[in-house]
């Protein structure tokens, strides 16, 4: 689960750094963005620290900065991938400019253009609260089907009393988890999940590998996190970062990632294989780099060890997930894996086409499960086939315990 944290300029922006640890804790992968009063109160560099990521602070590039197509539209891309928006404290001009629809700067932009559940948490001076337009916005942001958590009663930063002070961090987190109703259908499950290419080395420089970028195999681990599991990512080489809340050990080599995923094998439940393993390795590789010359170059390849085939035999009563990513044929190839492997579900995808498999943000997806159904899913992101691939495989398991 994503969440787009907004951090309006108050003196309770530094509740929001407990907020963030907050929602990080429960699973939640958070990206934050700080109006240019919020940086007033309190620095950037500190939700960089507890996210681990980028703070967006401008609605336009930093001056020198290149602009590029994503960069001009980041408040859509920020929405589109975030399944939450949380906004604490939400300022009285925060939420008079969310109730009119003005969009000045990247927060108020990125509330326009998102269309999920938005958690509000306000914060200001109590006349400020009890003043007859704040309340009529909040009814107007009420009548949008916005949660609207607090605010509290006691005694302001200004030194008066009354309502107007931003709920705690945790009781904020508990909303945002409510408002987006989360699941936690695999609290107790322990999901192995396998991403990214391998590499085989060809000499000390130069290696054989494939077009994958590890973003399925990583979305489904970031969905199994949201969904209550302890995952285990074994990752081969990749430019992500790594899902807060999982175990990620790195490999290189189909080898390794072999080992590793038999070190790890009794601890999990559900096997997802993800990964792109390559199918062959150098025989015999070389302590130097090989010269060039104007001599034709053959390499002997030996076949990388099948470890889906291997988890097939291996796995008893866990599940099974493998994946095939094919350029023909996509529908009997997957079941022919299905059966031979000795899986639960074959995740296949045609390869090579425009918002679909590798180095893409979008996948499109038929499962072939063991019940004999062939589902195919629409075009969507990768999280959210992720979150359908957990889906199924939680159906899965209930269709073939019943039948046993």
């Amino acid at each position: 689960m994503r969440a787009l944290v907004g951090v309006g300029g108050g003196i309770a922006a530094y509740k929001t750094a407990e907020l963030v640890r907050a929602l990080a804790e429960r699973g939640v992968e958070v990206q934050v963005a700080m109006t240019s009063a919020a940086q007033q109160f309190v620095q950037p560099l500190t939700f960089a620290a507890l996210t681990g990521r980028r703070v967006i602070t401008s609605l336009f590039p930093a001056a020198g900065g290149a602009e590029t197509l994503s960069s001009a539209v980041e408040h859509v891309s920020v929405a589109q991938e975030s399944d939450v928006l949380v906004v604490a404290p939400a300022t009285a001009d925060l939420m008079a400019k969310f109730a009119h629809g003005l969009a000045d700067d990247f927060l108020s932009t990125a509330y326009l253009a998102f269309t999920g559940p938005v958690v509000l948490a306000p914060s200001m001076n109590n006349n400020m609260w009890l003043h007859p337009a704040t309340q009529a916005n909040l009814e107007v942001l009420r009548s949008r089907r916005h949660l609207i958590v607090g605010p509290d009663e006691g005694l302001l930063a200004c030194g008066t009393a009354g309502p107007g002070r931003m709920s705690q961090p945790d009781v904020i987190a508990q909303a945002v988890l409510s408002a987006v109703n989360l699941r936690r259908d695999l609290e107790g499950e322990t999901v192995l999940v396998t991403a990214g290419p391998t590499q085989e080395p060809v000499d000390p420089v130069r290696f054989l590998s494939n077009r994958s970028t590890g973003k399925m195999g990583y979305a489904l681990a970031e969905a199994a996190l949201a969904r209550g599991a302890d995952v285990i990512l074994v990752s081969g080489p990749v430019h992500l970062t790594p899902p807060r809340g999982a175990l990620v050990v790195g490999v290189r080599t189909a080898a390794e990632m072999r080992q590793a995923v038999l070190d790890h094998l009794e601890r999990a439940t559900i096997l997802i294989k993800a990964a792109a393993v390559a199918d062959y390795h150098v025989a015999k590789v070389p302590e130097h780099k090989v010269k060039k010359t104007s001599a034709r170059l053959s390499l002997e390849l030996d076949p990388t060890p099948d470890i889906l085939a291997e988890l097939g035999r291996k796995k008893g009563d866990r599940l099974l997930i493998g994946f095939a990513a094919e350029t023909e044929g996509l529908q009997q190839e997957a079941r022919r894996k299905l059966k031979s492997k000795n899986c639960d579900m074959v995740v296949g995808n045609l390869v090579g086409r425009e918002g679909a498999g590798f180095e893409s943000d979008t996948n499109e997806v038929i499962l072939a499960l063991a019940t004999g159904e062939t589902l195919a899913l629409p075009p969507a992101s990768k999280r959210d086939v992720a979150g359908r691939i957990l889906d199924e495989a939680l159906k899965l398991r209930l269709a073939l315990h019943s039948a046993q």
